[in-house]
């Protein structure tokens, strides 16, 4: 096959920097990925979708935080390490390393990386145990029951009991295998005082809201159901030392997920009084974007926490759903995983994120193949915006010598110029709900309503009547168009926006030029066009 042009990044890639814009605050955030093995697909689909928000949330103005990181701790990490022949920190230290390198890869335009194993975490950390334990909210206790190594995790005694009832072995009900019978003592967070307040919470969802809408409905049908048991968030040294030590014992250390969880609150400065205002102006969150695997970890452990600490709660938890492949679902586990950097190598990092915020709704699960990747890189991209861009450029060249006629926008191309001028009040509401795939769709409108118009006005034929005013009004209005489709396809596929950006000569920064109200008229005073390659040359598959 033929692969794509490789587009180089013109603006700065990962990780940029939080600036004062003076707009208002979004703080969104990524889960932390666990470091026991490398990235894949999944951890790429959260990155991109986060990074495609945050860059949107820019192009409005808006002043970012967008956090992402890797979560270091717990009995997996420990293990890894030692089947790597090295100490858990030398370990973490060369993982974490892989994450941020395919962030680079992915241009993942991120602020702010945190790992679990910085200071700045770990005090947090134990800031969070003694604010809670002031409040009466943490106990010792022993535990005696089942407990799941690889999911770090306790089993309830419901579930005990349902299996125990069915004349089943222990197992886990998330990874399917065998518990391990265990006894210790430990401390527990008071999580079941909480659970009418949660319920009553979620019910409103005037605070925080989860979406997809069937993500809360589970929640809720989960919290009716069963009674919340206490969280056991400590686990002892002499079964695990590789943790964040609790300051209310030297024989025990945090338990991976309550540590991990507070990673939100710590990236921006709890507990650390010389952080000044950082915490109080970034917090609540506004947006915590997770795989639907550890929503009941977000949904119900989370917020019970910060209620409990006396915090806001974030203001949305979006869970998305999984990709799946010849019908199960990508994990480490199957050993089905897709490599993200191979992909990329073989189609370009763009169409690698357009297929995946594309190809299916955000919160369902979507089937990934290298057919259907080819597919939507040959129509849409190629066919349809690539064409567009190309084509134009061509008639801009060769009937005005690449001059973009100046005086002509602002009284021509009605249908195109109320297309572009309603697009961004269209593509917010999808945004603000994480619509990705119907936000690109939108722009597609556009894009293919500019590729009719084309056919429709045929310049070939005024050309060749001599009609150059009527010309003009074909030619510039098309312009309009491909700057309004470059500056709304970046949050999406940011190599590609540029480059639509330099070929249409425009010299400002995309990156740092805001959506305006009206986004017709940038060509007013006329401009020089720069065409390259095409952006999308067209994957030829070679038949079997």
């Amino acid at each position: 096959m033929t692969p794509p042009l490789d587009l180089a990044p013109s603006a700065p890639g990962a990780p940029r920097r939080e600036k004062s814009s003076g707009g208002v605050k979004f703080y969104l955030t990524t889960p932390l990925y666990y470091v026991n093995s490398k990235p894949h697909i999944g951890h790429s689909y959260t990155n991109i979708a986060a990074d495609a928000l945050a860059r949107f949330r820019r192009l409005e103005d808006r002043e970012v935080l967008f956090l992402t990181g890797t979560d270091e701790h717990g009995q997996k990490v420990d293990k890894a390490a030692v089947q790597a022949g090295r100490v858990p920190k030398e370990f973490t230290d060369q993982m974490s390393l892989s994450f941020k390198d395919l962030w680079k890869t992915l241009n993942i335009s991120y602020d702010d990386f945190i790992r679990t194993t910085e200071t700045r975490h770990k005090n947090s950390v134990c800031r969070v145990w003694i604010e809670l334990q002031k409040k009466g909210d943490i106990y010792t206790a022993t535990y005696k029951g089942y407990y799941c190594t690889p999911c770090e995790t306790f089993l309830t005694d419901e579930m005990v009991r349902q299996q125990v009832a069915a004349g089943q072995a222990i197992v886990c009900p998330d990874c399917k295998r065998p518990a391990e019978a265990i006894e210790e003592s430990n401390f527990f967070f008071k999580l079941s005082k909480y659970q009418g307040w949660l319920t009553e919470r979620i019910e409103k969802g005037d605070e925080m809201c989860i979406l997809p809408q069937t993500r809360r409905n589970e929640m809720l049908g989960f919290l009716r159901v069963n009674k919340l048991e206490d969280l056991c968030i400590s686990r002892p040294k002499n079964r695990l030392a590789w943790g964040i030590e609790s300051p209310l014992s030297t024989e025990h250390v945090t338990y991976v997920w309550f540590d991990a969880l507070i990673n939100y609150i710590s990236a921006c400065g709890y507990g650390d009084d010389k952080a000044g205002d950082r915490f109080k102006k970034w917090w609540p969150a506004d947006v915590h974007i997770i795989g639907k695997d550890i929503l009941r970890h977000h949904a119900i452990y989370w917020p019970i926490l910060l209620h409990a600490l006396g915090l806001k709660l974030p203001k949305l938890i979006f869970a998305h759903g999984w990709w799946v492949q010849g019908g199960q679902k990508m994990s480490k586990s199957l050993g089905n995983v897709t490599d993200p950097v191979e992909i990329v190598r073989h189609y370009g990092v763009d169409s690698f994120r357009y297929f995946l915020l594309s190809e299916t709704p955000f919160g369902e699960d979507g089937t990934f193949s290298e057919e259907a990747l080819i597919s939507r890189f040959n129509t849409d991209l190629a066919n349809d915006l690539g064409n567009l861009l190309h084509r134009t450029l061509t008639m801009c060249e060769k009937y005005f010598g690449g001059e973009i006629p100046a005086g002509v926008s602002k009284k021509s191309g009605s249908v195109l110029r109320n297309h572009v001028n309603v697009l961004v009040p269209v593509l917010v509401p999808l945004m603000n709900k994480l619509a990705f795939s119907e936000a690109l769709s939108e722009i597609w409108s556009l894009i293919n309503e500019a590729n009719k118009f084309i056919e429709t006005s045929a310049p070939w034929t005024l050309s060749k009547q001599g009609k150059t005013e009527e010309l003009k009004k074909v030619i510039v209005p098309l312009m309009e168009v491909l700057k309004a489709a470059a500056q709304s396809v970046w949050p999406f596929m940011p190599n590609t926006g540029e480059a639509i950006w330099g070929q249409l000569g425009i010299k400002e920064k995309l990156w740092e030029t805001p959506f305006k109200k009206d986004m017709w008229g940038f060509f007013e005073k006329g401009g020089k066009v720069s065409k390259g390659a095409p952006l999308f040359p067209r994957i030829e598959v070679e038949k079997k």
